[in-house]
C-alpha cells in the first residue's frame, strides 16, 4: 500500500501533518514549539525544560491535578522532551479520544496557568533531574560533548545548567514563554488511525486567531575547546569524541549514517570488535549519528579503565581514520540490513512516526516516505561512502573525558 502523507498549512502559518497507519487502533501526536534551548535568551537555557514541566501544573479551566485527571481519563500516554530547536510535547492513545486530548493539550500551549505557586515544584524537578548527571557520567559525558562540539547556541544542554536554574525566576520565565512559544511556528504531527480534516478543523478553530510573534533568528556562535577534561573520582574512564559529517539535509547523508553503521551498527561492528573483542580495552563502546539542522556529527562513546584509557582512545581514533581506507562489501551489507531494519521497526510505532515527520518537516521542508528512505539506503555503495569519506576525511576531533584522570589528545 502506498504510503500517505497530510498536510495542511493554517492560515496563521502552522503546519499540521499527518500519517495514517491502516490496521492501528491508536493515535500519537506531537506538538513541537520553538522553544527549544538554542532559543533561550543567554544565561536562560533551562527555562525551556522548566517551561515543558510548568505548563502542565494548570491550563484553561484546570488546575493542576484535573489536568492530570482529565488526561488520564482519556488514557493519553505523555512524552515530554527538550531538543536544541524545540520543546517537544506528545501523546499517545487509543483514537476515539484524539479530540478531547488536542483541546486539552492546546489549553495547555495556550492559556497554561503558570503560577507562582507552581513555578518552585517544576524549577526543582528539573535541578534534580540535573544533579543526577553527578551519578550519570556516561550520560554527562555526552551533554558535555555536544556542548563543546556545535557552535553556541547549538550545543547547549537540553537540561540547562545549575547555575542558570538556580537564579530563573517565575516571572523571567513567564516572559519567555509569552515571548517564545510562537503559534505560527508550531508543527503538530499526527499518526495513527485519525480523521485529517477533523484533526485541522479543530486545530485551526482554536489556533488560528493567534498572530505571530516576532522573533529575531538564532545567532550561531563559537564552539568549545577541542579537548575538555572533568576530574570525577571513580574507577572508569568515560571518553567522548565527536567529528563532524553531512548533515541530514545533504546529499551525502546516507552515506555518513552507513559509514557509522560500519563503524558501529552491531557486535560485528569496527569499534565493538577491535576495541572491545580483540583488545579487551572497553566494557562499553559505540558510535552514532547525531545532527542538529545548521550542523551535524559523528558522536563516539566509550567506557574503560583508567590504565587503559589512553589506549581506548588511540586505538578508537585509529578506526575512525581506517574507515576511509576500505570497505567489504559483507561490511556494507550488514550495514544496510541494519540501519533498514530499524526504518522498519520505526514504522510501526505510531509515536516514532509522528516524530519522524515532524523532524523531517522541520529539516528537510518535506516529509519522507518510508520507500524514499528505503531505496536512498540501497542506492549508496561501497564506493560513494569512501568517495564521501576520503573527500570528506576524519580530522576535526571534539573530545570530553571524564575520570580521575585526564588523557593525552
Amino acid at each position: 500500500m502506498e504510503q500517505r502523507i497530510d498536510k495542511c498549512v493554517l492560515p496563521n502559518g502552522m503546519v499540521v501533518l499527518g500519517e495514517p497507519m491502516p490496521g492501528v487502533e491508536s493515535v500519537a501526536f506531537d506538538f513541537m514549539l520553538p522553544a527549544g534551548a538554542a532559543w533561550m535568551p543567554p544565561g536562560y537555557g533551562g527555562a525551556a525544560n522548566v517551561i515543558s514541566e510548568w505548563v502542565f501544573r494548570g491550563a484553561g479551566k484546570w488546575d493542576s491535578r484535573q489536568l492530570g485527571d482529565a488526561l488520564d481519563g482519556l488514557g493519553v500516554q505523555r512524552s515530554t522532551s527538550i531538543g536544541s530547536s524545540h520543546i517537544y510535547l506528545g501523546a499517545a492513545l487509543e483514537s476515539s479520544n484524539l479530540a478531547p486530548a488536542l483541546a486539552l493539550y492546546a489549553d495547555v500551549i495556550l492559556h497554561p496557568h503558570l503560577t507562582d505557586e507552581q513555578f518552585d515544584p517544576a524549577r526543582q524537578l528539573i535541578i534534580e533531574e540535573l544533579q543526577s548527571l553527578d551519578d550519570e557520567p556516561r550520560q554527562r559525558v555526552s551533554i558535555e560533548l555536544k556542548k563543546h562540539f556545535y557552535p553556541d547556541p547549538l550545543g547547549r544542554s537540553n537540561m540547562g545548567e545549575l547555575e542558570e536554574l538556580q537564579v530563573l525566576t517565575a516571572s523571567k520565565t513567564r516572559e519567555i514563554a509569552d515571548a517564545y512559544l510562537d503559534v505560527q511556528q508550531i508543527i503538530l504531527a499526527v499518526a495513527g488511525k485519525y480523521d485529517f480534516d477533523a484533526v485541522c478543523r479543530q486545530i485551526e478553530s482554536v489556533f488560528g486567531p493567534y498572530k505571530a510573534k516576532p522573533i529575531s533568528a538564532i545567532e550561531i556562535g563559537a564552539g568549545g575547546p577541542k579537548y575538555t577534561h572533568i576530574p570525577h573520582e571513580g574507577a572508569q574512564v568515560h571518553i567522548g569524541l565527536m567529528t563532524p559529517t553531512a548533515r541530514f539535509a545533504d546529499e551525502a547523508y546516507y552515506d555518513a549514517r552507513l559509514a557509522v553503521s560500519v563503524l558501529s551498527g552491531g557486535m560485528s561492528a569496527r569499534l565493538f570488535t577491535e576495541v572491545r573483542e580483540k583488545r579487551g580495552l572497553c566494557y562499553a563502546i559505540g558510535a552514532r549519528y547525531h545532527s542538529r539542522r545548521e550542523a551535524a556529527g559523528i558522536a563516539c562513546y566509550a567506557g574503560t579503565s583508567p590504565d587503559k584509557a589512553q589506549e581506548t582512545y588511540d586505538v578508537v581514533l585509529r578506526e575512525f581514520r581506517r574507515l576511509a581506507e576500505g570497505i567489504s562489501e559483507a561490511e556494507m551489507d550488514r550495514a544496510k540490513i541494519g540501519l533498514k531494519s530499524a526504518v522498519i521497526l520505526q514504522s510501526e510505532s505510531s509515536s516514532s512516526r509522528a516524530g519522524a515527520i515532524g523532524s523531517d518537516y522541520y529539516m528537510l521542508g518535506r516529509v519522507r516516505t518510508l520507500d524514499e528512505v528505503k531505496q536512498k539506503i540501497e542506492e549508496t555503495s561501497v564506493d560513494s561512502v569512501l568517495g564521501f569519506l576520503r573527500s570528506h576525511p576524519f580530522q576535526d576531533f571534539t573530545v570530553v573525558t571524564i575520570g580521575p584522570r585526564a588523557i593525552d589528545v
